[in-house]
């Protein structure tokens, strides 16, 4: 979990920069004058979808590419399948910034997820303030009453959460009252081959460390998921993936890489997630 620590600390410096430009206090006047809420969780309840992810870069994937970073908001705005955005808000790993929630959410017109390493209420009233419908929480990161607290304030807010899980161990660990959960095949391990890239990354020869490794067995975690639950199936998805995850019971799908990386741009392979939902599951 070295590689997961690393981000983590890196987070809680950003936290600390924040707010020094802008205090609990100044957050808390600023949400009366926040666009209205998107309603997030039912957004995902009208027919299986996409939550489709912006970001400039990630740090296993390395850069997206710029051309399909420029063209997502308005090919997300306009495909019929991505039902809600996520948006990383994470400066150093990801290169974006909260104030992209903003940005984004005055372009496309569906619920915005602030999705981030979310570690205190702070960043809840952040989120809430700027622009965000709804937020992630990482069962990995965060411990039972952690997630608890920031889960009541989510709610308070009027903010819909989304738990993240990657074990049975850590879907159990969520609080009582989440309704949405997503599965998130990607795993955080420092295999040699991740280790080694990371120093070619320190040493200047190289900028983009070889993805993190997905499991896709892991989606099978779905039958210990409460059957109230909206489910959503995060990372490694592709089209040809969807009928599975249909018949496995998944609601949505969250999508980033594969969208932002496309070689052929963003509408084209949004197109080809649209064709893969009008096939018939078996």
């Amino acid at each position: 979990m070295a590689f997961l620590d690393e981000i983590v600390q890196r987070k809680r410096g950003e936290i600390a920069q924040a707010k020094q430009s802008r205090s609990l206090d100044d957050l808390r006047r600023m949400i009366p004058d926040a666009p209205p809420i998107r309603p997030f969780a039912s957004a995902l309840t009208n027919g299986f979808g996409l939550i489709a992810e912006l970001k400039r870069r990630s740090p296993s994937g390395g850069d997206m590419r710029a051309e399909n970073f420029e063209q997502a908001p308005a090919a997300y705005a306009q495909s019929p399948v991505v039902k809600a955005v996520s948006v990383l808000t994470n400066t150093t790993d990801f290169g974006m910034s909260i104030d992209e929630l903003l940005r984004v959410k005055s372009i496309v017109p569906k619920p915005i997820l602030r999705k981030d390493f979310i570690l205190e209420e702070y960043q809840v009233y952040e989120a809430r303030a700027l622009g965000a419908d709804a937020l992630l929480l990482m069962a990995n990161v965060l411990d039972r009453e952690t997630m608890r607290r920031l889960f009541e304030t989510s709610r308070e807010l009027g903010l819909d959460v989304l738990f993240e899980a990657h074990t049975r161990e850590e879907i159990e660990a969520v609080p009582a009252g989440a309704k949405l959960y997503g599965i998130n095949s990607r795993k955080f391990k420092a295999s040699k081959r991740w280790l080694l890239a990371r120093l070619f990354i320190r040493l200047g020869l190289t900028t983009a460390a070889p993805d993190l490794s997905v499991e896709l067995q892991t989606f099978s975690l779905i039958k210990h998921l409460p059957t109230h639950a909206i489910k959503i199936a995060e990372s490694g998805v592709k089209p040809a993936k969807l009928p599975e995850l249909i018949k496995m019971g998944y609601d949505a799908i969250l999508v980033g890489t594969s969208l932002l990386k496309a070689p052929r741009g963003v509408p084209s392979i949004l197109q080809e997630f649209e064709e893969a939902l009008r096939r018939p599951t078996q």
